[in-house]
């Protein structure tokens, strides 16, 4: 446990120093989080990219701990192909996140890069081939194993940056699972990847002194997904061919809470007729803050219930399969009466859900048929009247587009009445989502709502998407002219000389 000590220590120590530069280089280049929307709860733009100095932190320590020789190999317990391809997969989705902060990759983009890694850890020899039966032997997958893997390495790696909603948060949830693998570990005699757990929790706890509540960075996708690819690999390295009864499913219990929020968010977005990959406000932590808790009072209560599934997974590594049996069967009974309590499952919500579906089917339908428009656009003018009219049909009264509000030349265009008017529910999208370059759509809505619901903020998002590229391709265009008209100009004074 030395080696695992000291890692944890250097992981630590290196997150520490490491995490302020990052964040100053994340400020200098723009890398910020700029709240546009109503899901967001910091009213702040802060830096993102903490999740380099996580990654950073954990590939240091980890090369020192590995020129230590016998001390972290014992710890590791792997073979170099399976070592290299752990270390060699994290940097890749580690990579993944880092352009996903800096450029933004669509959803199509990150799931090619996840499962490909996953394909290949699968390969080199993490493989989930039998699944946890408390009444029974375990249950061989067969041909099952390869898809199971790739979706449990794609969805952990997914469910740890959905949960990335509040200050500290995925942090918190990541060191308790991982606090959780190490001690399961230690008690099934399966060490294979302790080292690691060790290593990485030092890392995150680094971070976490620069993103507790008010967080002065985030870790962005770099961090989360880097932190959920490793969870889930640690997960198959820790439990791969134990024959405990609920070996998988104590990386399950331990990653609860975010995979409870993924599953949920899935089956919420699918029933409200919304894009899947759409970011929305009906987290569970969303749902803890409208209840009246604040921030900080949030994340205790998340870390808390992390800390209970963690400790319930340790106790299950222990149980009987009648004590397993019993002890799942009160987890999840107390699981579901909490998420009732907050709100889910709720019959009564039925119709709701059934008019926000058709509402939002209407919303989306006019976003598809602004598209003609807006690739037929070829200066901002057109461009403009394109975005007019889709507007209209998302019951907004005031539209303004803003383009080069942080830089470059800038244009306004605007109709309607002022968007300043008390009476109006208002809200300003970023063209390019998060990492918008300074081009803005302000809209205003006087039908009585006090707020814009996230449904029509979502409408209003995809219309952005359609109109991102429109706008890189008229800039690059009036660029290529301005350079054609100076080099004429150029020549005619060399012809005049």
């Amino acid at each position: 446990m030395n080696a695992a000590l000291l890692g944890f220590s250097v992981a630590a120590a290196i997150s520490l120093a490491t995490t302020p530069l990052i964040r100053e280089a994340a400020r200098r280049r723009g890398a910020l989080d700029v709240a546009h929307s109503s899901r967001k709860v910091h009213g702040r733009a802060v830096p993102r990219l903490g999740g380099i100095a996580i990654v950073v932190a954990f590939y240091v320590a980890v090369g020192l701990g590995l020129l230590m020789g016998p001390a972290a190999g014992s710890m590791i317990n792997l073979s170099p192909v399976m070592t290299a391809a752990f270390l060699a997969g994290g940097a890749v989705i580690a990579a993944l996140g880092i352009y996903d902060d800096l450029r933004g990759a669509n959803a199509r983009t990150k799931f090619a890069v996840q499962f490909g890694v996953a394909a290949t850890m699968y390969a080199l020899g993490f493989r989930i081939e039998t699944l946890a039966n408390p009444f029974g032997p375990p249950i061989e997958l067969g041909w099952l194993a390869f898809p199971f893997t790739m979706l449990w390495i794609a969805g952990i790696i997914n469910a740890l940056n959905l949960i990335d909603g509040l200050d500290g948060l995925a942090g918190g949830v990541a060191v308790v699972a991982l606090a959780t693998t190490v001690v399961v570990g230690v008690l099934h005699g399966r060490t294979g990847m302790i080292f690691f757990a060790a290593v990485l929790a030092g890392a995150v706890l680094g971070f976490l002194r620069y993103n507790l509540n008010p967080a002065s960075i985030f870790m962005g996708d770099s961090g989360s997904m880097f932190l959920g690819f490793v969870l889930a690999t640690l997960s198959i390295g820790t439990h791969q061919k134990s024959t405990t009864a609920v070996s998988l499913l104590l990386p399950i219990i331990a990653l609860g809470l975010p995979i409870a929020d993924t599953l949920l968010a899935m089956s919420r977005r699918a029933a409200r007729g919304v894009p899947m990959f759409s970011a929305d406000r009906g987290h569970i932590h969303h749902r803890l803050l409208d209840l009246g808790l604040t921030h900080r009072q949030t994340v205790l209560v998340l870390h808390g219930a992390s800390v209970m599934l963690g400790c319930t997974a340790i106790a299950l590594a222990r149980a009987t399969p009648a004590q397993a049996f019993g002890g799942l069967l009160l987890l999840a009974t107390a699981s579901a009466l909490g998420l009732y309590r907050l709100g889910f499952f709720r019959v009564e919500n039925a119709l709701e859900v059934l008019e926000a579906r058709k509402r939002n089917a209407a919303m989306r339908q006019a976003v598809v048929q602004a598209r003609p428009a807006l690739e037929a656009a070829e200066s901002f003018d057109e461009l403009w009247r394109a975005i007019e009219p889709a507007a209209r049909a998302l019951k907004a009264r005031d539209i303004q587009l803003r383009l080069g509000v942080h830089g470059g030349p800038r244009r306004l265009y605007t109709s309607g009445v002022e968007t300043a008017d008390s009476g109006l529910a208002c809200a300003t999208f970023g063209i390019g989502g998060e990492r918008s370059a300074g081009d803005e759509l302000l809209l205003g809505w006087a039908d009585g709502r006090s707020k814009v619901d996230r449904d029509t903020e979502i409408a209003v998002e995809l219309l952005c998407r359609e109109v991102e590229p429109v706008l890189v391709r008229i800039r690059s265009r009036v660029r290529l002219r301005n350079m054609i008209g100076s080099a004429r100009q150029g020549g005619r004074n060399q012809r005049s000389a």
